[in-house]
């Protein structure tokens, strides 16, 4: 595997769970003047409070009237503001200080204790912002937010690279972002909510889906970044006849709408087959037991690590377990199409978090597609369908993304027809 010796450095070091000694942090969720909200699902927010860090709406054009530079931010940037301002990234009540960057970088763990997948920063390349300043941060014409600067630093990008991603090359996506994209400074401190920019996906907040799931019942979350076809259409609702699903549990899916690699599909495209899909299954028994949300989330690529970042939002959101695919947040070399992470890497990696965490990681189902009589067909899983002696039945992405530009016909077995529709008329 590529880079193999990297990653498995990496991730050993992310397996340190040392906290060390407490350090101070004006971003944690410790000020009894938070907004305690109530919970409307079983599970408890990650740090036991979520945090609402939008101003009053009476307040909010002083708020910005105050700030001492305006800075327009990037959509990947919007996407953490707006998760830290409605408590998706609970206890977080800003960016990263110092102090904690270096803490998550190397531990996973804020100083409080509470792990973090990934340090959530704030980045710039201005050399006038300094510790004290208020920013307001634009995106797209919206005031989004108050950033009160507390800490500026020149972080050691190649060490957050390795210990973070696994790897320090940029062939790997997130790393590239790190080195590329992001600027010379890392900047932390307070935010107050102003405002959330109009997206294509409306992205509901972990409030209002609480409301939305049933107060005594598991939920399990499956994340996706690309259509939903069959195959994972009954990975997610077979989910919850897992042996560690309770009774009368429902499943949440929660596709991310923020950056993800330059060749998925786009974001309003997705938007769009999520769409028909629900419209599709809404009366159905598995659809019933079936929610949706979208998530303002930018995809790093950085699989285990990556892996537990989605578990602890989902658990904001009020989710009690995870499915872990294979792969999960994988991503492979630009130069090869080497894999950077092993397949079961991040299912593992989430088996050992999880209950610190206090979610429940579901492994995901290997599943085919068995054909039976004439153009029926079911999914199983492999050992069945070799004994029954079923013909299993194959589609490659590559191939599937020929045949959508060839014109050509789409198995049923493979895709709903709802979103092979938009596909067809939306992306070339």
């Amino acid at each position: 595997m590529l880079y193999k010796s990297c990653v498995l450095a990496g991730l050993a070091a992310a397996h340190a769970f040392q906290a060390g000694a407490p350090m101070p942090l004006a971003t944690q969720a410790t000020s009894t003047s938070l907004q305690q909200l109530s919970m409307a699902a079983k599970q408890v927010p990650h740090g036991g409070t979520l945090v609402d860090l939008f101003a009053p709406a009476a307040d909010r054009a002083a708020i910005a009237a105050s700030a001492d530079l305006t800075i327009d931010i990037t959509e990947r940037q919007s996407c953490d503001v707006e998760l830290l301002c409605n408590g998706g990234l609970s206890p977080l009540t800003g960016f990263l200080n110092e102090q904690a960057y270096d803490g998550v970088v190397n531990d996973m763990k804020l100083p409080d204790g509470n792990i973090l997948g990934l340090p959530i920063v704030m980045d710039t390349n201005d050399d006038s912002i300094k510790p004290g300043m208020k920013l307001l941060l634009r995106y797209s014409g919206t005031d989004m937010a108050l950033m009160t600067v507390e800490s500026k630093w020149v972080p050691d990008k190649p060490l957050e690279t390795v210990k973070c991603y696994g790897v320090g090359t940029i062939e790997h996506p997130g790393v590239r972002m790190v080195a590329m994209e992001r600027g010379k400074y890392y900047i932390g401190g307070s935010v107050q909510g102003l405002g959330v920019p109009t997206r294509e996906f409306p992205c509901a907040t972990p409030k209002e889906v609480r409301e939305m799931l049933p107060d005594d019942a598991d939920v399990v979350a499956f994340q996706c970044r690309n259509p939903v076809h069959r195959a994972h259409y009954e990975l997610f609702t077979r989910a919850l006849d897992a042996p560690n699903v309770g009774d009368d549990a429902v499943v949440l899916v929660h596709p991310t709408c923020g950056p993800t690699q330059e060749d998925d599909i786009p974001g309003a495209v997705r938007h769009k087959t999520y769409e028909v899909l629900i419209e599709e299954t809404k009366d159905t028994a598995s659809g019933k037991r079936t929610k949706w949300a979208y998530l303002p989330y930018s995809m790093h690529m950085a699989g285990p690590r990556e892996a537990i970042q989605h578990m602890l939002i989902r658990k904001n959101f009020g989710c009690t377990h995870f499915i872990i695919g294979r792969d999960m947040a994988g991503s492979k070399s630009s130069v090869d199409g080497e894999d950077f992470y092993g397949a079961f890497e991040a299912q593992d990696f989430a088996k050992k978090i999880g209950p610190e965490l206090g979610v429940t990681p579901v492994p995901s189902l290997n599943l085919v597609c068995a054909m039976k009589e004439g153009d029926e067909f079911e999914y199983m899983d492999p050992d069945t369908a070799k004994s029954q002696g079923f013909e299993v039945k194959k589609l490659s992405g590559t191939k599937f993304r020929k045949m959508l530009r060839d014109g050509d016909e789409i198995p049923e077995w493979f895709a709903f027809k709802s979103v092979v529709d938009v596909l067809r008329a939306e992306w070339k």
